[in-house]
């Protein structure tokens, strides 16, 4: 496949980009600020199979603003159908995964705050594409409550919009096997125009 990633050099991009890379995907990187990689080559090709945004709603190291991820949204969608290409994976947030029936990880009490506006900015993003991303095969994907770096195994867990935690109540995945989930869904599509959720 060609595919397109957004935020390729941010800790999931970069992740997804060798993942699609270890797998013989032809991928094209689109960073938010060019100085962060070695190549300035980093332009969208026409007739990408699959996009992936790994935007992260952070201000960057360099002090480039936070990006809004409702306006990436809408922005995908219309550039996705101006482009006629259809499938796309969004990489959004645990937040509004559910811990119980309509009550949402990031409105319980002990939700840390330093994570409300980022969670806020996930839950909206999974709004627009469930409402506004029609004729779209779109895959919004949230990871556990923590991703960090760690080892690829190549193995995971997955979930609706409910809340994924092992015996012991942790909620974990690396980068690596987050990756690994990006591009076993790109290649296998199973969670079409829906959420789904995956960690260990």
């Amino acid at each position: 496949m060609k595919i397109v990633v957004f935020g390729a050099t941010g800790n999931i991009g970069k992740q997804v980009v060798a993942e699609a890379l270890r797998r013989g995907h032809r991928v094209t990187g689109v960073v938010r600020d060019p100085n962060n990689v070695q190549s300035p080559d980093a332009r969208i090709v026409g007739g990408a199979d699959a996009v992936v945004s790994a935007i992260s709603p952070r201000p960057n190291p360099r002090g480039l603003p936070a990006p809004k991820l409702v306006d990436n949204a809408r922005a995908l969608i219309a550039g996705l159908r101006d482009a006629d290409v259809k499938r796309v994976l969004f990489v959004g947030g645990a937040g509004s995964l559910e811990v119980a029936p309509g009550k949402a990880l990031m409105d319980q009490p002990g939700f840390p705050d330093a994570y409300k506006a980022e969670a806020t900015e996930g839950r909206d993003a999974l709004t627009i594409w469930r409402n506004e991303a029609d004729g779209l095969d779109w895959t919004y994907l949230s990871p556990a409550a923590e991703i960090a770096p760690g080892e690829r195994t190549g193995k995971y867990r997955t979930t609706g919009d409910a809340f994924l935690a092992d015996a012991s109540g942790k909620s974990f995945i690396t980068f690596e096997d987050y990756a690994v989930a990006v591009l076993d869904e790109l290649e296998n599509p199973k969670h079409v125009g829906e959420r789904f959720g995956a960690a260990y």
